[in-house]
């Protein structure tokens, strides 16, 4: 691992817990203020930039932080894991958006209420990813071993990404939307933005919720992925916890950045497959040679690129 010194102190913590709690009001009192109303790709694009700026805010003030504690040294080094797990987890999470937008088409739900579900769903996924982040530390530092498991199952699961890039979904055959359906009082339609309603004396559950529950168990699956991936570029909770958190916040700006055009980047998953691949490789060979950050961080940068552009020049198979 690149470092030993770990950066989190519980002041850092909690106050960045704070920060967090912060931005998350702010959205729910916006959400509030202007109503469910179908977000268009400026307001995304907007939101994107907010995002992306807040997350280099806080990058910039980590680093002066650091300086003053620590020195440059380990300031930059410190600061650039935090950069390049943000961009691997912001990589990643497109592979979430594309899951979202299957979900949303499968059950019909309207641009106006997507905004509402995927802001719940972003609170869900950070207190998920936080549990989990604080669970793979845990083992790390109980059995260092854990690292060649966790780089093993990042490459299983590049090549299955890649060998499962461009196929389709069929959630009909979803497990466990059959067995939520058979074990929840269900409402036929759906309830405007309500998740629950009284009806007849009886606590019914709308679609709405089944679609939220199917978000956040979607982000499970890929932390799975993106968590231990980040642990290859640093063993700092504290940067693992932060990046993850940021990626996470500006991901429904995403969503609604990409999902109009979503088919336009049909290649993106062999990029991603790259990285996740990559990663698991950098583990796995950590006691022989310790890839530098700056390469991880341009291997990122070029794959993605390279799939983005890629997906633009070549035309996707029709069925």
């Amino acid at each position: 691992m690149t470092g030993v010194t770990q950066v989190g102190t519980p002041l850092l913590y909690l106050g960045f817990v704070v920060l967090v709690v912060v931005l998350l009001v702010i959205d729910f009192v916006l959400l509030r203020t202007q109503g469910s109303h179908k977000v268009s790709a400026r307001e995304a694009a907007w939101w994107s930039v907010v995002w992306f700026l807040a997350a280099a805010a806080f990058g910039g003030w980590f680093w002066w932080n650091l300086q003053g504690k620590f020195g440059a040294e380990i300031a930059n080094q410190k600061t650039l894991e935090f950069g390049t797990g943000y961009l691997i987890e912001k990589g990643l999470a497109i592979e979430n958006v594309f899951i979202w937008i299957t979900i949303f088409t499968y059950f019909g739900i309207t641009a106006e209420l997507q905004k509402r579900v995927l802001l719940w769903g972003v609170v869900g996924a950070i207190v998920m990813r936080a549990v989990l982040i604080y669970l793979g530390a845990l083992l790390i530092h109980q059995f260092s071993w854990i690292f060649y498991l966790f780089g093993l199952f990042l490459v299983v699961t590049g090549v299955k990404m890649f060998l499962f890039t461009g196929k389709k979904s069929d959630l009909s055959e979803n497990a466990l939307l059959r067995w939520l359906r058979n074990h929840m009082p269900l409402t036929t339609t759906l309830r405007g933005d309500r998740f629950a309603i009284v009806e007849a004396g009886q606590r019914l559950f709308t679609p709405l919720l089944l679609v939220l529950i199917l978000v956040e168990v979607s982000d499970l699956v890929f932390a799975v992925d993106s968590i231990p991936a980040i642990f290859a570029v640093t063993g700092d909770p504290f940067i693992v916890f932060t990046a993850n958190t940021f990626a996470i916040l500006g991901l429904r700006a995403m969503y609604f950045l990409l999902a109009d055009v979503a088919d336009r980047f049909h290649l993106l998953g062999y990029g991603l497959a790259v990285i996740v691949t990559l990663v698991g490789i950098k583990m796995l060979l950590m006691d022989v040679y310790k890839i530098p950050i700056l390469w991880m961080l341009a291997v990122v940068a070029v794959a993605l690129s390279a799939a983005i552009v890629a997906s633009l020049l070549v035309r996707p198979k029709t069925a």
